[in-house]
């Protein structure tokens, strides 16, 4: 099991959402593969980022809802949840 470091830009992104996402299955899902080191199913789109968010990763827990993470030793470090265009610009 790792270690969870959330970013205060997460902890307000996640303030915005609402219980319905945070209790959701797929929520549940993407976070608990995360926390024991597993691979996220396909449907999450995990993938490396590039140019100046190297050495992170996103997924998509729902369609427009895109969480940015980091896993570096044994700790999971949560960057941003929030709406595609609100991360990317």
């Amino acid at each position: 099991m790792k270690g969870i470091a959330p970013t205060k830009d997460f902890k307000r992104d996640c303030a915005k959402l609402g219980v319905e996402i945070i209790t959701s299955k797929e929520w549940g899902e993407v976070f608990s593969c995360l926390r024991q080191g597993q691979a996220l199913p396909v449907q999450y789109k995990d993938h490396a980022l590039k140019n100046s968010l190297r050495g992170y990763r996103d997924c998509h827990i729902f369609s427009d809802l895109v969480l940015i993470y980091k896993i570096e030793n044994n700790i999971l470090y949560l960057i941003r949840v929030s709406s595609h265009s609100d991360i990317f610009g």
